[in-house]
């Protein structure tokens, strides 16, 4: 999706390993229904933009323990 809107990145305060995150831009959810995800390394690369109610049902996933380790 293309967009004028800038995303505004930030990393969970959870993370605290050493650099090893990525980054999510919330800013875009009600304007264009994504999440956009990034590498936090590579603020330069790729970036990801998943589907708002699809990034709702991992973040769930996680939180409930249903992904394997």
């Amino acid at each position: 999706m293309t967009t004028t809107e800038s995303p505004r990145w930030f990393t969970s305060s959870y993370s605290d390993n050493g650099g090893e995150c990525v980054e999510i831009a919330t800013n875009l959810t009600a304007s264009h229904g994504i999440v956009p995800v990034r590498d936090s390394k590579n603020p330069d690369g790729p970036r990801l933009d998943v589907a708002t109610a699809t990034w709702s049902t991992f973040v769930s996933a996680v939180r409930d323990g249903e992904l394997p380790a």
